[in-house]
């Protein structure tokens, strides 16, 4: 059918131009985000444009219901503004008849919304959490630069190392500032390699020296010299936190355990779901307005609305997380409401409804004075 093909196609053009703008968008976001994290030795620099990927392909959903909903209120707008919707109008066409066509159009992009907020977002949460852990738990040794001077990961040791390479697990002329019970030490080293011994690994200096400063000013320094001596050098060979938080976990496991933060992190992945089909609706209502006002007016209106659904479910999902509402009551108040809404506000725009015309059929109509034919 002429309606629904026309629509459709414009629909898809509209789309894939703001999927990919707000990509592009997104990935420069985060990848300057990542090269920070990176700087600051909380992400493995060899791992950041994996963190990135990781990263957005987590916001899919959002970006996917962000890009429908400017699809369809730019496509309509457009419609509007070129007069193209009066004469669907004046063919018999009303507001309501679009949402067949709009749903249409929408429900792959729904069905992948689904996919990514259900699936999607929890292992690449995962994946990232996974990265970072694995990162934060490598030894102090490895956690230097050659040349540079680096705190250890309880920040209560300083190295200072020279190596060929970041990664490995041996190192020269090796410097080591640390605060013991009530004393400063200084050790320094020719060389030195990490041995791992039960869950920890240990740094093993050779042919170095070591100086222990009390902070009493009356005991004396300690100086003494060493062939072999061994110093813990920070973290283990597994993870030492097994706890995972809620948006890494699968929904099934989600569902298998449905306390208070996990059904918040439930409640926002089937909201996600929710919004966009409402977001459907919203467009519908929100891109009919007048030509003559700008352009621009049905985009602001639109990205305002966006924000503001999309905060109050992040929001909803602390308010369910921290248990001051339960999920149904909460889901139903949020996306029930604005579904509500849309409704009304469809059904109101389909009936070309208005203050002026209420008003104006509520008075009462006064009769005309009868016309006198001059001829008679």
């Amino acid at each position: 059918m002429l309606f629904h093909s026309s629509l459709r196609k414009e629909l898809s053009r509209s789309f894939g131009a703001t999927l990919v703008v707000l990509v592009t968008i997104v990935m420069t976001m985060m990848l300057i985000r990542t090269l920070g994290l990176a700087s600051k030795g909380s992400v493995n620099p060899q791992e950041v444009f994996l963190v990135m990927a990781y990263t957005v392909l987590g916001y899919m959903p959002t970006i996917l219901s962000l890009s429908l909903f400017i699809a369809i209120v730019g496509t309509l707008s457009r419609m509007y503004r070129d007069s193209e919707m009066v004469i669907w109008f004046s063919s018999g066409r009303g507001l309501v008849d679009f949402v067949k066509p709009l749903f249409r159009f929408a429900w792959p992009v729904l069905v992948l919304i689904t996919a990514m907020a259900l699936i999607g977002w929890p292992w690449a949460n995962s994946q990232t959490i996974g990265m970072r852990q694995q990162y934060e738990q490598r030894s102090d040794i490895e956690r230097v630069s050659p040349g540079e001077f680096r705190e250890s990961a309880g920040r209560i040791r300083v190295f200072f190392v020279d190596k060929e390479t970041p990664g490995d697990a041996t190192a020269t002329n090796v410097f080591i500032w640390s605060m013991e019970t009530l004393k400063q030490v200084t050790t320094s080293a020719r060389s030195g390699h990490i041995d791992t011994i039960g869950d920890s690994k240990y740094l093993i200096l050779e042919n170095g020296q070591r100086l222990e400063r009390p902070f009493t000013p009356t005991e004396p320094l300690k100086i003494s010299e060493f062939k072999t001596y061994g110093t813990r050098a920070g973290g283990s060979s597994g993870l030492t936190d097994n706890t995972t938080p809620p948006r890494a976990l699968n929904t099934l496991a989600l569902l298998r355990e449905p306390n208070d933060a996990n059904l918040g992190e439930l409640g926002w992945r089937l909201g996600m779901l929710l919004a966009a089909i409402n977001f459907v609706l919203l467009a519908l209502t929100v891109s009919s307005g007048n030509p003559r006002v700008g352009r621009s007016g049905n985009m602001v209106l639109a990205l305002f609305a966006f924000i503001l659904y999309y905060n109050m479910l992040n929001l909803g999902q602390s308010w369910v997380s921290a248990g001051r509402y339960g999920l149904g009551s909460f889901m139903l108040l949020l996306h029930g409401g604005v579904f509500l809404a849309a409704m009304v506000w469809l059904t109101l725009r389909n009936n070309n409804w208005s203050r002026k015309k209420t008003v104006r059929a509520s008075l009462p109509q006064t009769l005309s004075p009868p016309k006198i034919d001059p001829t008679s």
